[in-house]
């Protein structure tokens, strides 16, 4: 049912690279695609998503690429997911509470089950650290 979208799972894979024992602390969008045989462009584009949000930096010149700024003990996978794609909710009214942003909010049976398990997996994803999955 939940699922991560790609380039949340593009994302994680690069971050989880850069933070992984023994590898270079700095790498190019381009070492990172072929390694793992992600889209290029697509990539960059979570990359620099990802420096906006400043969970990366970018270094210049002949070994340049990028770095994590967070200590991957205390950067969250939330942290990560939400930089690339912005919150998101299981139902559309997951971020509402009030009748103005939903129809049928008045009748529906769904919302109160579905917003607890959302608080759920906010939870979760809000306290696992990139550490714990590398």
């Amino acid at each position: 049912m939940f699922k991560l979208s790609k380039k949340v799972e593009y994302g994680l894979i690069a971050v989880k690279h850069m933070a992984m024992p023994g590898e270079n602390c700095t790498s190019s969008a381009k070492e990172i695609a072929d390694k793992y045989k992600i889209p290029y462009d697509l990539l960059s584009k979570i990359l620099q998503k990802l420096k906006k949000h400043e969970i990366l930096g970018s270094v210049q010149g002949t070994h340049g690429g990028y770095k994590l700024l967070k200590d991957p003990k205390e950067l969250t996978l939330a942290q990560i997911f939400n930089a690339i794609e912005g919150e998101s909710y299981i139902l559309d009214c997951g971020k509402h509470e009030d009748s103005e942003a939903c129809s049928i909010y008045e009748t529906c049976i769904l919302s109160s089950p579905l917003k607890k398990i959302q608080r759920q997996i906010n939870s979760y994803f809000n306290s696992t650290t990139l550490a714990e999955i590398v």
